[in-house]
């Protein structure tokens, strides 16, 4: 598949591995356009403009606690008619229910990254686990069926490690989530925003060299 790259080894079969969000992000800052914060519309509308082959399919991450793809990569994906295959729905571990507030946490990567002792995710985690309890829900069904309710997504990676993971995934495939559930999330965590930074987050070069987003010393006191 075009844009793809595909890996296997022994026993796996073959994996293929798509570009996640951020990469293609650093391809698109490369195509010059008017503004800055809506990159995949205009860069669609480019494509289209000059009959060239458009995006078919987007991998950004996506959950109850990372929205903010919400605001615009979703719209535009729909506008296009685009696939998204979205990652991290169970928030790299913080939706499973196995990382409490002031408690210790099987985890392994736990000690290895931030976001999974980030006490803003963790506090809205503590606000979920008693909303899927109401619902009736294991809190990995609550996250994928949020995950695949949007209209944008095509689909979602499960991300089980083990059978187990697997199975109990497997289980919520036809769990529905009602507008109220639905609406008590968004209170939570309003539409198309962001608890904390995930630390495979791309930042652009904008963010990282302050000299892109400063004039120099000499200009500044001219102006």
């Amino acid at each position: 598949m075009p844009g793809t790259q595909c890996r296997a080894r022994v026993g796996d079969g073959v994996d293929p591995a798509l570009h996640h969000g951020f990469d293609q992000v650093r391809a698109l800052r490369e195509v010059p356009v008017q503004r800055a914060d809506s990159y995949a519309g205009q860069v669609g509308d480019l494509l289209r403009r000059r009959g060239l082959a458009r995006f078919h399919t987007e991998q950004p991450a996506y959950s109850i606690l990372n929205r903010g793809i919400e605001r615009e990569i979703l719209p535009t994906i729909q506008r296009f008619g685009m696939g998204t295959l979205v990652w991290g729905p169970l928030g790299q571990g913080l939706l499973t229910g196995r990382v409490r507030k002031n408690q210790h946490n099987d985890l392994r990567r736990t000690g290895l990254v931030h976001h999974l002792t980030d006490e803003r995710r963790v506090d809205v985690v503590e606000k979920l686990i008693p909303l899927a309890a109401e619902a009736g829900l294991p809190m990995t069904h609550l996250a994928m069926a949020f995950t695949i309710a949007h209209p944008g997504v095509t689909s979602a990676l499960l991300g089980a490690r083990t059978m187990d993971h697997l199975d109990g995934l497997l289980a919520g495939l036809d769990v529905t989530l009602t507008d109220d559930v639905l609406d008590r999330i968004d209170e939570i965590v309003p539409p198309g925003t962001d608890v904390g930074t995930l630390d495979q987050a791309y930042l652009p070069p904008a963010l990282l060299k302050s000299s892109l987003r400063r004039r120099s010393a000499g200009e500044r006191t001219a102006a």
